[in-house]
């Protein structure tokens, strides 16, 4: 009994005007580099920037790092230094803002996913342990 094995690559097809064809540039090569300016960064998820002229509060989605300015509730333990992270890291940086299809939480604040340069900010802060994965969108 005789088994084939593929060693087969992948073919390329050439265009009918026999150039190399190239790939299509991606979704994420044609978003603007930036669209705002970090101003002031108020705790671990929740910064400060000017957009498109205004200055706007901005919630970042799908995370959730430790309280350090909720009235009513005590520091909690991490909370400085989540906030001390984020804003070596953002303060005064330009950053590109990627909203969600909810566009507010439950206090007026802009959600976004931020972006500093090719690094999802949102992403970053879970990785270094600065911040929980936060299912809900109101945040």
């Amino acid at each position: 009994m005789h088994t084939a094995t593929s060693t087969a690559e992948p073919s390329v097809v050439a265009s009918p005007s026999g150039a190399t064809p190239q790939p299509s540039p991606s979704p994420v090569n044609q978003r603007p580099k930036t669209n705002a300016t970090v101003t002031r960064v108020i705790d671990g998820d929740t910064v400060e920037v000017r957009y498109k002229g205004s200055i706007i509060d901005v919630r970042l989605i799908g995370i959730d790092t430790p309280e350090t300015v909720a009235p009513g509730e005590p520091v909690e333990c991490y909370g400085p230094a989540a906030s001390r992270f984020t804003e070596q890291h953002l303060d005064r940086k330009r950053v590109l803002l990627e909203f969600d299809v909810e566009r507010t939480d439950q206090y007026g604040r802009t959600l976004a996913y931020v972006w500093l340069g090719d690094e999802l900010f949102n992403q970053t802060l879970v990785a270094r342990g600065f911040a929980q994965y936060r299912r809900s969108r109101r945040t």
